[in-house]
């Protein structure tokens, strides 16, 4: 194409865009709703347009051409948006679940219920390792709640060996629970 044809095809070529611009632009923004995007797709039709001209042809309706590639341009964006949208809706569906699902089980959570549980726990472990003879008169007064003489007429002791374990079996489980004896006295 020699180089007269070339600025004459470009004189039209701008020409033919500025005579038609703001027909185009409603046209893309009547699917689009957003102006920018709608500038956007003209720009990158035209410029599709503008770098497929050899394949014009001679008498080629140069705005049916540019309105359907600036319908694929817009129905692709659309698409894209669409595509988008699902995926935040599935995300926010997901996240909907799981602040349900922590909703339920904070208002499901008994906080007296755990705190017994972990305290048992640690007591039921704590007896665990005291001595055979201070966990079975630990056992027989607190649980049983025998009296320390019977405790040590059964057990065949004296009563202050009885009141010796017994402050023993307290000291071991006032360290294990320190810390739960200061939240349970405030």
């Amino acid at each position: 194409m020699s180089d007269s044809i070339k600025l004459h095809t470009m004189d039209l070529f701008s020409r033919f865009f500025q005579e038609n611009q703001e027909k185009f632009l409603t046209f893309a923004y009547s699917y689009l709703r957003d102006k920018a995007e709608a500038e956007d797709v003209l720009m990158e039709s035209m410029i599709a347009l503008w770098e497929n001209r050899n394949r014009w042809e001679e008498g080629s309706n140069l705005h049916a051409l540019l309105l359907t590639i600036i319908k694929n341009k817009s129905l692709n964006l659309l698409e894209h948006k669409k595509i988008r949208l699902q995926a935040e809706e599935n995300i926010n569906s997901h996240n909907q679940q799981e602040l349900n699902l922590r909703i339920s089980t904070l208002k499901a959570c008994e906080p007296e219920q755990i705190f017994d549980n972990e305290i048992q726990h640690i007591v039921h472990k704590a007896l665990e390792q005291m001595p055979q003879q201070s966990r079975t008169i630990f056992m027989l007064s607190r649980y049983q709640n025998l009296p320390n003489k019977q405790i040590a007429e059964q057990l065949h002791v004296s009563l202050k060996t009885v009141e010796a374990h017994i402050t023993k079996a307290l000291r071991i489980l006032r360290l294990e629970l320190k810390d739960y004896l200061a939240s349970i006295l405030l």
